[in-house]
């Protein structure tokens, strides 16, 4: 769905533009954000901001291919001070990100501009613990953009086929591979599941097999290694069966999401980013289904807050102040229905989801909605101490590819999968 001036109304254009003159030159700030393909609101809304806002100018770098990539890019800049004025972090490397820029006094305190808000207007539009994904050590750097919990997509034809309910789709993970395997049983052709853990980006797929069965990545103290029990032993396991028993292929994500829409894949894990495309893509070749994540632990489990942040980190006292007249918007709940339509998001906005804005699209787009059973099982994703979280989940992504490979054993690679990350969180 486009983004235009009127999708996201006249209303918010005219609030935003209401009882201000602004005739000095626009300030322009600088802005970066993560994954190409997420242009299509990104670019689009900062369009409308700036017709309602002539005063400010918002400028895109070029965006960084993955948030692990992202980080890299600000932590180089921070060193050679040209950093953006505005930047979206992904939520795992936020806390490391912020202390980096913290010792260089290169991001600023957003707690301060939000308690200069009027109380009635935070209230409406924010929830503690939306706000809360945006502090580190106990500040606000960032505002919370865009949520996800990973959700499962599925071709309703080839479920019912293989016996299966859309209605009631497995909530545990055996039931899910049992599923899978039925699937693939039917014809060889298809596969029963994919999850593409073997070459994600980073490592929320990995989290979300450990939270989702009560586990966590780390101690409480946040410095020790805590998947080394029964959790992350079943974690290595499925990975292993999503092969033998579901007949996954070993693939890239890009070629996984084309078999699905193809129809030639039963249950597919991914992003509700990508609700907007898959649905697109998919058309009338088969009725897409969602559900949400299966969950071992019921009532411990727990799924992880992917998604991103925006932080400020303008030096200049204008650039700061037109930083955060652009946060505040695309925090907002006009913007935050344009991201959820033409994406899938989560949104961070609490008026976003009335009847005003995303009420009506989430009856008339079910899918969409599905998102917001799991808000409930909603935990940080959390960063690793010692600065080298991208490091520490390349090395970990590597070792999970050779237990779905068959060249060790899940009790071997999780022996390894520890030892691998206590080391590099020591180094």
């Amino acid at each position: 769905m486009p983004i235009t001036r009127r999708s996201l109304g006249a209303a918010a254009l005219a609030g935003l533009a209401a009882g201000r003159a602004h005739a000095q030159a626009p300030t322009t700030i600088d802005v970066l954000y993560c994954f190409p393909a997420f242009a299509r609101f990104h670019e689009p809304v900062a369009e409308v901001f700036m017709k309602a806002r002539p005063d400010i100018k918002v400028a895109f770098r070029a965006p960084a291919p993955t948030y692990d990539d992202g980080h890299q890019a600000m932590l180089r800049a921070a060193v050679t001070n040209q950093l953006p004025d505005v930047f979206y972090t992904g939520f795992h490397l936020q806390a490391e990100l912020v202390r980096t820029l913290l010792r260089r006094q290169q991001i600023l305190d957003l707690g301060p501009l939000l308690d200069a808000e009027p109380a009635a207007w935070r209230e409406a539009n924010y929830a503690p613990k939306i706000i809360d994904l945006g502090r580190v050590d106990g500040r606000l750097y960032g505002m919370a953009f865009n949520a996800s919990t990973p959700l499962m997509y599925f071709n309703t034809e080839l479920v019912k086929q293989a016996g299966g309910d859309p209605a009631s789709m497995p909530n545990t993970w055996n039931d899910t591979i049992a599923l899978a395997q039925k699937i693939r049983a039917r014809d060889a052709n298809n596969a029963g599941l994919a999850y593409n853990i073997h070459e994600w980006p980073d490592d929320w797929l990995f989290r979300a097999l450990i939270h989702q069965g009560g586990g966590n990545m780390l101690n409480e103290a946040g410095n020790a290694v805590a998947f080394g029990n029964e959790v992350g032993l079943r974690a290595m396991q499925y990975v292993r069966r999503f092969v033998t028993d579901a007949g996954m292929p070993l693939i890239d994500w890009d070629q996984s999401r084309q078999q699905f829409i193809a129809g030639q894949i039963g249950l597919f894990f991914d992003t509700p980013a990508r609700m907007r495309q898959m649905t697109d893509l998919i058309g009338t070749r088969f009725t897409l289904g969602v559900t949400t994540f299966p969950l071992d632990d019921k009532q411990k489990g727990g799924l992880p807050t992917g998604g991103n942040a925006a932080i400020i980190t303008a030096r200049d006292a204008a650039k700061q102040r037109a930083a955060w007249e652009f946060v505040k918007f695309m925090t907002g709940p006009e913007a935050q229905k344009a991201v959820v339509e033409t994406s899938g998001y989560l949104p961070t906005n609490l008026r976003a989801v009335g009847p005003e804005f995303l009420g009506p699209f989430y009856d008339a787009n079910p899918n969409f909605k599905v998102i917001t059973r799991q808000m409930d099982k909603s935990v940080p994703w959390q960063g690793y101490p010692g600065g080298n979280s991208v490091r520490i989940w390349r090395t970990q992504r590597e070792i999970i590819n050779r237990v779905m490979r068959g060249e060790v054993t899940p009790e071997a690679g999780l022996d390894r999968l520890v030892k691998e990350t206590t080391a590099l969180m020591g180094s």
